[in-house]
């Protein structure tokens, strides 16, 4: 059974940082790019970042570039999301997602397999 588990949201200041961690297990992370999108509330899921299976290639949403990192510890079968400088308009459900695919992962949320139930994040102004 392929379980995706996201940790490390909360409720932070703006200008404030958070790290997040997806831990899998089920499957063998190192065949599979992984993602994190978010969801506010009354808003379509929205792509943040993905990286490649190997972690050289990685991509951003305009609204993370500069303030997001991805990476991954492929040992650990865990993917993270370093987020600084936060905004109020950074507060969202994260969700990390993982697709099958040898390279970058797709910013359309329907390409991927399996998806985490989600963390929290909340930035007060």
């Amino acid at each position: 059974q392929v379980q995706l588990v996201e940790s490390g949201g909360g409720l932070v200041q703006a200008g404030g940082s958070l790290r997040l961690s997806c831990a899998t297990s089920g499957l063998t992370f190192r065949d599979y790019a992984m993602a994190w999108f978010r969801q506010a509330s009354g808003k379509e899921r929205e792509f943040v970042a993905t990286i490649s299976w190997g972690g050289s290639r990685r991509s951003y949403a305009d609204s993370a570039k500069g303030r997001f990192t991805i990476s991954r510890d492929n040992a650990k079968n865990t993917v993270y999301l370093q987020m600084n400088s936060l905004k109020p308009e950074d507060t969202a459900v994260y969700y990390c997602a993982a697709d099958r695919l040898d390279g970058l992962g797709s910013r359309q949320s329907y390409e991927y397999d399996y998806w985490g139930q989600g963390t929290q994040v909340t930035v007060s102004s």
